[in-house]
């Protein structure tokens, strides 16, 4: 059984005010082409479609034209992650044409996709959406037991449908098992681009919740990864997002996973994802910036941090000049000056409140004139509050 494994693909997300969707459907035709040449099985698409519960139109239209293609040339299995809307995502799933799966109900829970092979049955695929804890203690506790409130005991009583369902089918014939989850499992490494999805103090789950699964298919962290279940025969792997959504990601190679199940182990290939616009760090004096070594650096999106001793004048126009995708601009001296951040009450003078702003965005001390400057704005802003 041939699967493609993708996750996280945020549609409508945009990053530090600009954009993504162009460069986002330049990973979903890549994806279908993908689909094309290596005829999978199935596709498994494992939560966070889109970035946030009310996507934009044009990112709805993004995701109506990619399924249309991809479900020309094989399954496709849709989850629903914490961004998403299940309700929304999960709109007319029991009308749609049957090469296409969208679960978003926790009443889907532990019913399979059957994967179908030149032989009959080559695979089950348990797709889990992103369950809401408070709902899933809800609907799964029971007069005798409740379900404790964490990420844990619901995933636990999701697998336990998951398992017993596998063995009822697995009878006669094993078969692998799959299954799909939008979760943050304990071994993880994160990013800064993903929502806490925390409930209670509890947003892990441990590995050991998923035990017995031939291949689980991850997502929620954007980071592409192996998660060890410290079990032999078992894979578990995040796909990761298909672009970098924070700087945080800079440097990580984006992918999609091929994943062969059926032999001792699922063996993984992973398909790097184009890059439409790289993401890098730009850190030193305007002079050093202007410098040849960071050429590179020119045509991707940056976050540059300026070095100077003072704030150099016009700051964000010249850094536009030598970076002009410059996305985030820092004046960040070798020397800033340690000013504890406190509250401000009435109690404080604001001349002076105004001053130590001045001291930590310029690293110097606001001089004579500047002084005068703010004291006479601060007396014309007060004449004419009592004015009022």
């Amino acid at each position: 059984m041939r699967l493609i494994h993708s996750s996280d693909w945020h549609l409508g997300r945009t990053l530090h005010g600009v954009d993504l969707l162009e460069h986002q459907a330049v990973y979903l035709d890549h994806l279908v082409e993908l689909v094309r040449q290596a005829r999978p099985d199935a596709l498994l698409v494992a939560g966070d479609v889109f970035d946030r519960a009310v996507p934009p139109v044009d990112a709805v239209r993004l995701l109506s034209d990619t399924l249309r293609r991809l479900v020309e040339w094989t399954q496709v299995v849709i989850t629903s992650g914490n961004h998403d809307s299940a309700a929304r995502l999960g709109y007319g799933a029991a009308v749609m044409r049957p090469e296409l799966h969208v679960v978003t109900n926790i009443a889907q829970v532990g019913a399979p996709v059957e994967i179908g092979g030149g032989d009959g049955l080559a695979g089950l695929v348990y797709p889990l959406p992103f369950l809401v804890v408070d709902e899933a203690v809800e609907q799964w506790s029971s007069a005798e037991e409740r379900l404790a409130r964490s990420h844990q005991a619901v995933l636990g009583r999701a697998m336990s449908l998951v398992r017993s369902d596998a063995a009822r089918r697995s009878k006669d014939r094993r078969v692998p098992v799959v299954v799909m989850a939008h979760a943050f499992v304990t071994g993880g490494e994160p990013s800064e681009s993903e929502r806490d999805i925390s409930v209670g103090g509890v947003g892990d789950v441990a590995a050991g919740v998923f035990a017995g699964v031939d291949y689980l298919a991850l997502g929620h962290l954007h980071r592409p990864q192996r998660v060890e279940t410290g079990r032999p025969g078992e894979v578990a792997r995040y796909s990761g997002s298909p672009l970098a959504y924070s700087f945080s990601e800079a440097g990580q190679l984006k992918s999609t996973v091929v994943v062969e199940c059926g032999g001792a182990e699922p063996q993984v290939e992973l398909v790097p994802a184009p890059v439409p616009r790289k993401l890098g760090e730009a850190r030193g004096t305007l002079e050093e910036l202007s410098g040849p070594e960071f050429d590179p650096l020119r045509e991707s999106w940056t976050r540059v941090l300026v070095t100077d001793e003072s704030r150099p004048p016009q700051l964000n126009q010249v850094v536009k000049r030598l970076f002009p995708h410059a996305l985030v601009i820092q004046h960040l001296p070798p020397d800033r000056p340690s000013i504890g951040i406190s509250r401000v009450t009435a109690a404080h003078d604001p001349l002076a409140v105004a001053g130590e702003f001045i001291e930590y965005a310029s690293a110097a001390k606001p001089t004579g004139p500047q002084l005068d400057a703010l004291r006479d704005a601060l007396e014309l802003v007060l004449g004419q509050g009592r004015q009022l």
